[in-house]
């Protein structure tokens, strides 16, 4: 059966006390509604819709940036969950089958979650409601069950004390036939106190038509909502939970897991040992048998197999470590490739450059490829040596088993095997140094400093 995905991603979220829209927060590094729209890709949608409200202009060049396959209504009105599900109704036009119903704001939903509504649905469930067993029920509201399955959903504020009692509450996820859905909140009111048309009363309709109805649940940490700062930190706390729980139990090595930041997109392959205090952001594979150690920052990149990277590195967009290479303290790579078994151990900027199989860069070096307007590229051939603190400025080649000379400045290619000398002669000036430090401390004195 297709299925259809309807994100709402309608929500002011005047608690976050920000300009940006609710749903563009970031968690891991991705916007909170990206992660809403992975959870639905468990299923394969063949639709995928994002009901915009508030700020939806930059929704929608959000999501863009994310994926292309999205499908975009507008919410002009806030008039509640029912009337956002309904503004999807000409994006599911000539559809055939299922549709979720999610929410840019509760980005945990497990695709096994979605997958267990879809076999109630299978089942014979006409409507199909995630609920989850709470803690503490509070403001939720109730979903009332009987032998039936599914009998309503009763806000809280309008619940009898018996069903106050009940803990198993309501996130909102719905699963349906795409027609039928549309046919219920086409037939929801507005009769409440807010004057709003809530999705919560798809249920009694449904089962007024004779439709079975039924609820499946998950672990209340799924149905997790952000509408607050605090929210945002208590989200960010158990994506990473989660994702280095994932990570050791597919055999990487964390040594001080609770110091390790992943980003929504980390890729870590088995055998990696991940030193404390590392932090991944957005773009990031790791290959096996890798070594990051501690306080370095990724993003962008790519550490093949048994590569080491740092402590105190960092690689920015762009940077290819091959196999074995090192990229020692202190090292900043970008947009570059450093081949297999290169070193690039301490204090040393690498950027727009191809280093070699078993190059060798000594401690200071920088590759100047920025001239202010336009970025250069340097290449370091194979074998190739270049001495500390020497610069390297772009655009310029080292040929394979080229040398540079410590403490050079290199503006001419180097020939293979050729030794570059670029800096000027040293001359020792005989007791100008003693002089020179008399003059001074004479002027000091002179001037009552003592």
């Amino acid at each position: 059966m297709s299925i259809a995905a309807i994100l709402l991603a309608a929500g002011q979220g005047t608690r976050m006390q920000s300009d940006l829209p609710k749903v563009l927060h970031k968690i891991a590094g991705a916007p909170m509604i990206v992660h809403a729209m992975s959870s639905a890709d468990a299923l394969g949608p063949e639709r995928v819709i994002v009901v915009t409200g508030h700020g939806g202009e930059a929704v929608e060049a959000a999501v863009a940036d994310w994926r292309e396959d999205v499908a975009f209504a507008q919410q002009t009105e806030q008039l509640g969950t029912a009337h956002a599900v309904k503004a999807a109704a000409e994006a599911l036009d000539g559809f055939a089958g299922d549709a979720v119903v999610l929410y840019g704001d509760t980005p945990f939903i497990r695709g096994e979650t979605l997958e267990a509504m879809r076999g109630a649905r299978r089942d014979g469930a006409a409507v199909v409601v995630l609920g989850f067993e709470a803690a503490e029920p509070g403001g939720y509201g109730r979903l009332v069950t009987g032998p039936e399955g599914l009998e309503a959903i009763v806000e809280a504020k309008e619940a009898t004390p018996d069903q106050l009692a009940i803990t198993l509450c309501n996130s909102g996820v719905v699963m349906a036939d795409a027609a039928l859905l549309m046919d219920l909140v086409g037939a929801v009111g507005n009769d409440n106190a807010k004057g709003e048309y809530y999705l919560t009363d798809i249920v009694g309709l449904a089962r007024d038509r004779g439709l079975a109805c039924a609820a499946v649940t998950c672990e209340e940490a799924e149905t997790l909502g952000v509408n607050s700062r605090p929210d945002l930190a208590v989200a960010e706390r158990v994506f990473q939970d989660r994702r280095r729980a994932e990570a050791m139990e597919g055999g990487v090595t964390l040594t001080a897991p609770e110091t390790v930041h992943f980003a929504f997109d980390t890729h870590i392959g088995r055998d990696v040992e991940i030193a404390p205090n590392v932090v991944f952001g957005p773009g990031v594979t790791v290959e096996t048998g890798a070594v990051i150690r501690a306080f370095c920052h990724l993003e962008g990149c790519h550490v093949s197999n048994g590569a080491e990277i740092g402590p105190y590195a960092r690689l920015r967009p762009g940077a290819e470590i091959g196999e074995k290479a090192r990229v020692g303290n202190f090292v900043e790579v970008k947009n570059a490739d450093v081949h297999e078994g290169a070193k690039i151990n301490h204090l040393t900027y690498v950027g727009d450059a191809e280093i070699g199989k078993r190059a060798n860069i000594g401690a200071g070096t920088i590759t100047c490829n920025y001239d202010g307007v336009f970025k250069h590229r340097t290449v370091i051939g194979e074998g190739a040596f270049i001495g500390s603190n020497s610069a390297l400025v772009a655009p310029v080649t080292i040929a394979d088993g080229g040398y540079v000379a410590s403490g050079s400045v290199v503006t001419e290619n180097v020939g293979p095997g050729d030794l570059a000398i670029g800096r000027a002669r040293q001359v020792n000036k005989q007791g100008l140094g003693a002089r020179m430090v008399a003059r001074l401390k004479a002027l000091k004195a002179s001037k009552g400093q003592g």
